[in-house]
């Protein structure tokens, strides 16, 4: 069951829905009862870019056309900004290639966009070489209405980095899905998100790492807000498998409950099969704490400045984790902006 195979035979039946574990608190095929048409082409002018400022080099993914792989060679470096934009209700599939030779670095600054009612998704397959580098910053601001998919599949080689942070607003159902094949070899992964939810918003942030072999390290932190009738969804899975000795891997999810009607669902999973390992994972909901609320209202700040003012500290942790410095302060203007609006 995938959105690719659904949108090729026309078969709302081969949707994702709430029989396939994965996807049961995202459940496509309950929601929609007929596929829009395919997704015209659109040559209008999109506007620029949260990320266009930052960036050496700029592509605009339109409709699902413009796709082109992006290649960093041996020991090269580079900044690229790329956009998935959903205009109209169509219904439309992306496919990005991204390949690093061994020591290059790139920093990806990925962002969402849509403007109605649209089914779209974006599908990448990253590859590191040995040694390479690479930052990926995913901002998903999709509209109210749009069901919106990412995955990603990475794979990495010894002593590659991978960086993630994924932030999401939500959309009618969103999905922001990362794969990651560790090979060990004294490569590193870090995997963060945030999510921002109001109205009847959905997100969900699922990710899955498999660590094959030894001295592997994976960090993963996510944390999210929601209010009104929004629904976050968090699914983290970390598979050691047997003879992967010596991994660090660490996962913790962690949410605020803003209103009586809002709901996160969380499922943090370790598979472990080796012995000699060090992991752990965390997973904590509630609301916010009154007795901080409680002091600086005493301090003369308004309820409402208050409460932005914590859970902007509460979001901030994972905010700071981004590297580039120029991503990370549009994120953290991005969530200023919706924790205060």
């Amino acid at each position: 069951m995938s959105i690719a195979t659904a949108i090729r035979d026309r078969d709302v039946a081969e949707l994702p829905g709430r029989r396939d574990e994965d996807w049961r608190w995202t459940d496509l095929r309950g929601l929609i009862r007929k596929l829009p048409p395919p997704s015209e082409p659109f040559t209008a002018g999109v506007g620029d870019g949260p990320f266009d400022a930052l960036a050496a080099e700029r592509r605009v993914v339109v409709n699902g056309r413009g796709a082109e792989p992006i290649e960093v060679p041996r020991d090269a470096s580079s900044i690229v900004a790329v956009r998935f934009v959903s205009r109209g209700a169509g219904v439309h599939i992306a496919r990005l290639n991204i390949f690093l030779g061994a020591n290059a670095r790139l920093v990806l600054l990925e962002s969402y966009e849509s403007n109605g009612a649209s089914l779209s998704e974006a599908a990448l397959n990253i590859t590191l070489g040995a040694g390479a580098v690479v930052e990926r910053v995913v901002l998903a601001q999709d509209h109210a209405e749009a069901v919106s998919v990412s995955q990603a599949d990475v794979t990495l080689a010894s002593r590659a980095t991978f960086g993630q942070t994924t932030v999401a607003s939500g959309a009618r159902r969103q999905r922001l899905e990362t794969r990651v094949l560790h090979p060990g070899g004294q490569a590193s992964l870090r995997l963060d998100g945030v999510y921002l939810l109001a109205d009847k918003r959905h997100s969900d942030q699922t990710t899955v790492v498999t660590h094959a072999g030894t001295d592997g390290v994976t960090a993963q932190l996510t944390k999210g807000v929601v209010r009104d009738q929004a629904r976050g969804v968090f699914q983290g899975r970390i598979v050691v498998e047997e003879g992967a000795d010596r991994t660090d891997a660490r996962m913790g999810h962690h949410a605020l409950i803003l209103s009586d009607r809002a709901e996160v669902d969380a499922k943090p999973e370790l598979e472990i099969f080796a012995d000699e390992v060090a992991c752990a994972h965390g997973n904590t909901v509630g609301a916010l704490d009154e007795d901080a609320l409680f002091y600086a209202r005493q301090r003369g700040m308004p309820e409402d400045d208050a409460r932005a003012l914590l859970t902007e500290a509460f979001i901030g942790e994972v905010v700071d984790r981004i590297d580039h410095a120029g991503a990370r302060e549009v994120v953290r203007a991005w969530v200023a902006e919706r924790l205060r609006g």
